[in-house]
């Protein structure tokens, strides 16, 4: 998606979006498919491990714990790896990317 909007960003810093203003832009949509995949995953998870774990003798009780710390550990994720890449797409000179095409 960065790639894409190279010429996006390029056209915003030019007219004086700051860079948190674009790591925000592009971060949230990111932040929102990882989101709505943790709570699909949940679900479905907490489904298949609830039949499984039946089968034991000695049940456990699975807890919301388990997939909350997992999906904050997903979207922490999630927001390194984008914003690594939005900042370093945020620091190119502008023009480059507004010539480039």
């Amino acid at each position: 998606m960065i790639n894409k909007a190279h010429k996006e960003i390029g056209i915003r810093k030019v007219l004086g979006a700051s860079l948190s203003q674009v790591l925000l832009l592009i971060t949230r949509d990111f932040i929102v498919l990882v989101g709505i995949s943790c709570v699909i995953a949940s679900v479905v998870a907490f489904y298949f491990l609830r039949h499984w774990l039946d089968g034991y003798y000695y049940r456990i009780h699975l807890g919301v714990g388990v997939f909350v710390g997992s999906a904050l550990g997903a979207i922490a994720i999630a927001i390194v790896t984008v914003s690594f890449q939005a900042v370093k797409a945020a620091l190119m000179n502008p023009v480059e990317s507004l010539r480039a095409e």
